[in-house]
Parts: C-alpha cells; sequence; structure tokens
C-alpha cells in the first residue's frame, strides 16, 4: 500500500512540475508599506527605504491548478539577467523577489523568461487601482468588503469572485497584506479556483501610508 501512495504522489509532483500544464493565473499586488514595516522590508532599501512611496507592487504571477499549483518547473532560463531586473523595478522594486518569482513560478508558465515578465506587466496594466490607494500619506481604515468594492466599481469587468483579499488570520483588526485577481490563459478576467477561497476575516483591515 505504502509504494502505491509513493508511486501516486511522484506522478502528482511529476504533473505539478510541467511547464505550461495550469489552470489559470493569480495575479499577486503586495502593499508595500505593511510589507515595509516587515524585518524583511526593513532588509528591503530598495523598495522601502524613505521617499520610494510605493503602494501597490507586484509580488508576483502563479500558474495555478483549481487546486494547487505547479513549482521550480524545469526550465533552460536558470538566471535572470540584470536588464530583466532593471524593466521590471517600477512594478516590482526587489531583485531577489524578481529572481525567485521566476524560479518558482514563471519557470511553469510555458512562456520565455522574456514572455512572462511582459505578461506580468500587461495583467497589472489592465488593473486600475482607485485613487485613494495610489498614494495615501495617512492610513486606510475599510473592510476587506470596501476594499472589494472600491476595485469593482473602477474595474467593470472584475467581479467578486475573481479578486481574494489577503490579511492573515486576524478576526479584529489587520494589515493588508495582497490583493490576488485572477484571470484565465488568455489574460482575461477570470473567477478565482479554490486556492484563493481563504480570505481575510478581519473586521478593520489597515492600509499603512506610503512613505
Amino acid at each position: 500500500m505504502l509504494v502505491v501512495l509513493a508511486g501516486l504522489n511522484q506522478s502528482v509532483l511529476a504533473k505539478q512540475e510541467r511547464a505550461g500544464e495550469f489552470d489559470y493565473y493569480t495575479l499577486a499586488l503586495s502593499w508595500s508599506p505593511t510589507f515595509c514595516r516587515s524585518p524583511a522590508g526593513q532588509r528591503n532599501p530598495s523598495q522601502c527605504s524613505a521617499g520610494r512611496r510605493f503602494a501597490f507592487v507586484v509580488h508576483g504571477l502563479w500558474p495555478q491548478f483549481t487546486r494547487g499549483w505547479p513549482s521550480f518547473c524545469r526550465t533552460p532560463e536558470r538566471w535572470v539577467d540584470d536588464r530583466q531586473i532593471r524593466d521590471m523595478f517600477d512594478i516590482m522594486p526587489s531583485k531577489g523577489l524578481i529572481i525567485h518569482q521566476w524560479k518558482k513560478h514563471g519557470s511553469c508558465s510555458g512562456l520565455s523568461q522574456d514572455g512572462y515578465f511582459t505578461l506580468t506587466r500587461e495583467l497589472f496594466a489592465k488593473i486600475r487601482v482607485p485613487a485613494r490607494y495610489l498614494s495615501p500619506t495617512d492610513p486606510v481604515e475599510i473592510s476587506p468588503r470596501q476594499l472589494v468594492t472600491d476595485f469593482l466599481k473602477t474595474n467593470r469587468e472584475l467581479r467578486a469572485d475573481m479578486i481574494s483579499v489577503q490579511c492573515g488570520n486576524s478576526r479584529a483588526t489587520a494589515n493588508l497584506r495582497e490583493l490576488r485577481i485572477c484571470f484565465n490563459r488568455k489574460g482575461e478576467l477570470a473567477a478565482c479556483g479554490s486556492n484563493e477561497r481563504r480570505q481575510c476575516r478581519a473586521e478593520t483591515l489597515i492600509l499603512p501610508p506610503v512613505r
């Protein structure tokens, strides 16, 4: 029995590691001021030093299965060159993040490195960020539902089942971590799968100000 289970696990892993085999994309947008308050953010001057003033930035573009996701697929493009990193810095301001996202997620897209980062930029450009979240100088306190509503009003093709708010496990007050928006393989807005089903359950969501 153990041998059979081991064989099944290997089959699942083999499927998950085949580049180009996935069901949809998730575009993960981090709220940069939340990250910059973390120990990791304090070690990241390219994103978090005073005056950088990032609000929503791209965390990554993730090929997803309806349940689960592939990661670290085999690719001949193992390194991300400095030109590619510089080209992405305005929306993804961390060298380590860019490299990690390619290795873990981009490698499974079935796209070339240029293709993956170009698509990342194109999908980010399709989302209009509501004005109140572009560069707030004071903390924004809202409910997760209101955040979603604001994005739905600003993006007429976006529906509630296409977006997921992430803030950790707090039920009272929490800082916004990420907003995840789903697209089909053609780059069109689409309903999310079960990976995004777990959403922020805090009563009050805080967006620290940019600085």
